[in-house]
């Protein structure tokens, strides 16, 4: 009795299971949404950044884990046979099933399948238990997952939140009074088909029903899909929601040392997700010259700036001591003095918590070694170089943590509920007689004849 009773109360105590889940509304297609939604799912070490072409000059810089395209979208057929490879059966891949949900599945197909990053326990759980999953499950499990469901709509406006809500209500409604109308249908009797005693033909009715055309897909509500591009398993894949499958877009050249986690092995693939790009760029819009749609936006997962710069600045720094232990006496007056004062101060936006990288310590044992084998006027030129470059280091902390506290700024304004204040500014404004006037209204709500009658 006292284990059926412990157990039935344990029971009651845990949360509910939430078997359908709640509506996901929309979010933009900016790198600080995205790079919020990453980090609080608990990524740690990566950003999103925006891309602004496809060209080299735009895109070889980056060594991107993988690449977010957001378009207008319209239907698109495929084969059966596109999906038939096998290589795409070892892609971590998950349909969508929920509306505006694209921008986290997105996410989602592209962080499962990039190896040596840190995606934090919930999403390294959920990897895990799905792994042996079909893509429509894992679309079941990542809708009805509460923490990706929480983080997305966590990154919407109120509008679109409650826009979301009324769209499921509607729905809700709408197959509700379906399923009584069909019931209805079928309780009633069905008339008996009449014997036909002669052979009159039917009387032809006077006038034709023109059937009303169906919608056009420009007169249709315009949609965005976000799709991903990622590089796995010696090729480059196409990664919609809305697909069956993984659509592989090329091969991947194979690395020499094996590394495909390597900086130079991530640059490479941009070669071949290049065209992919551009043939779906031109499919669904084009380059703008004759009219075409050029809405796209495309951004990039890559490692977190902030973090790259601060490690360069913690190995500049280290490497500016080594240097003037070994310097000769006096070194202060053979170097340019206008660089003195600025290597002295820590940079202000510095945070002290901030992670180094893994090969640090064996990068800096490494640099150590050719500073004591540099020679007096090598170890002058070298302390120069460096303090330029600490210059350098320190700007770009200052650079991203104004990006972040702009991008958190942004956050405050999209996800303030301004509309309880703007519907008690109009009651005020109607209780104390003003808004009638401001709309050019009458006492009694109507519109004033002769316009305002004021004179000029």
């Amino acid at each position: 009795m006292d284990d059926a009773h412990g157990s039935g109360q344990e029971t009651a105590d845990q949360a509910p299971l939430d078997l359908i889940g709640g509506p996901f509304a929309v979010i933009e297609s900016d790198p600080g949404v995205f790079t919020s939604l990453v980090r609080n799912l608990g990524v740690r070490g990566l950003e999103l950044i925006e891309v602004y072409g496809i060209e080299p000059w735009a895109m070889d810089h980056l060594s991107p884990y993988g690449f977010i395209l957001c378009f207008l979208w319209h239907k698109d057929a495929h084969r059966p046979a596109d999906f038939d490879d096998p290589a795409a059966e070892k892609v971590w891949f998950a349909n969508q099933l929920s509306d505006d949900s694209c921008a986290t599945h997105a996410i989602l197909n592209v962080l499962l399948n990039c190896p040596g990053i840190d995606i934090g326990p919930e999403l390294e759980n959920f990897k895990r238990e799905t792994q042996d999953m079909s893509p429509v499950m894992r679309g079941l499990a990542a809708t009805n997952l509460p923490i990706l469901r929480e983080t997305h709509n966590a990154l919407a406006r109120p509008a679109d939140k409650r826009a979301a809500l009324n769209s499921l209500a509607t729905a809700t409604m709408n197959a509700k009074k379906e399923k009584e109308k069909q019931k209805a249908e079928s309780s009633k009797p069905r008339p008996r088909k009449r014997l036909k005693t002669d052979d009159t033909p039917p009387k032809k009715r006077k006038g034709k029903e023109k059937e009303k055309p169906a919608a056009t897909e420009e007169e249709a509500e315009e949609s965005f899909h976000f799709i991903a591009y990622i590089p796995a398993h010696g090729k480059v894949w196409e990664l919609d929601g809305f697909k069956s499958g993984p659509l592989e877009v090329g091969e991947l050249p194979s690395s020499p040392d094996g590394d495909t986690d390597s900086l130079e092995w991530r640059k490479a693939w941009i070669d071949v997700v290049r065209p992919a790009l551009r043939m779906k760029m031109e499919r669904y819009g084009g380059s703008g010259d004759d009219g075409s749609d050029i809405r796209f936006n495309l951004l990039a997962l890559v490692e977190d700036n902030y973090l790259k710069a601060a490690d360069q600045y913690e190995f500049l720094k280290r490497e500016r001591i080594s240097l003037e232990k070994r310097m000769p006496e006096g070194w202060q007056d053979q170097v340019d003095r206008s660089l003195l004062g600025s290597t002295l101060a820590e940079s202000p936006s510095l945070h002290s918590a901030a992670p180094l990288s893994k090969d640090f310590a064996a990068r800096r044992m490494e640099r150590d070694v050719k500073i004591m084998q540099m020679s007096q006027s090598e170890l002058l030129a070298a302390w120069e170089a460096c303090a330029r470059d600490l210059m350098s280091a320190s700007i770009n902390i200052e650079d991203e943590v104004a990006k972040g506290s702009s991008a958190n700024t942004d956050h405050i304004k999209r996800t303030f509920d301004y509309e309880p204040f703007l519907k008690e500014f109009i009651t005020s404004l109607h209780r104390d007689g003003f808004l009638n006037p401001l709309l050019d209204l009458d006492e009694n709500g109507r519109k004033r004849k002769g316009g305002t009658g004021k004179k000029g």
